[in-house]
């Protein structure tokens, strides 16, 4: 069983924000392959499914950011999932807009939903697709920068590497993650 999380906030506030990207792929996902987010238990939404012949599920930790390991581990403790059955979607500022980077392990580089995961399942080895953002401009605080909504010019961008991001789950479900990262991480 394959598990792909994507990182954000609860509450209607946070729907279009920046730090919601990972948010907006799980609902690409429910699109896609008709999973819709049924369950509500371990601090989540959650829908499950199979995919390409492969059970997933799908899941939004509803914790808010920092606190996304708490929803992620105890739905793989009570699922059996290992960590190389998880992917986590989310925003990244070191990357541009409209751009993705897949790793299969590393640090959280600052972001506290992964700071949050790393500690509770006890790794820094699991599959992520990190989603640019950019960076804010100088004087902007980065809190306000994430929980700011993308500018208009940004939308289509953004709209492109949710389903760029959406393919590569899907990828994921067929092949190794290491070469999802050779075909998407160019």
């Amino acid at each position: 069983m394959k598990l792909i999380v994507g990182l954000g906030n609860p509450g209607k506030q946070y729907e279009e924000t920046r730090h919601n990207i990972g948010f907006k792929v799980i609902d690409k996902l429910v699109e896609k392959w008709n999973i819709p987010l049924n369950e509500a238990k371990f601090q989540s939404l959650f829908g499950k499914g199979m995919v390409n012949g492969e059970k997933v599920i799908i899941l939004k930790p509803m914790t808010y950011m920092n606190l996304s390991g708490e929803a992620v581990r105890a739905i793989m403790d009570y699922y059996q999932i290992s960590h190389e059955n998880l992917l986590v979607i989310y925003d990244e500022l070191d990357l541009p807009p409209g751009k993705i980077r897949l790793r299969y392990k590393g640090s959280a580089a600052g972001h506290n939903g992964i700071k949050s995961i790393i500690k509770l399942i006890g790794t820094k080895e699991f599959n992520r697709i990190r989603i640019g953002i950019g960076k804010p401009q100088p004087g902007v605080e980065v809190v306000d920068y994430v929980l700011g909504k993308f500018i208009n010019d940004e939308k289509p961008i953004m709209a492109e590497i949710i389903e760029k991001s959406a393919q590569a789950c899907e990828t994921w479900l067929e092949k190794p993650f290491i070469e999802v990262m050779n075909i998407y991480n160019r």
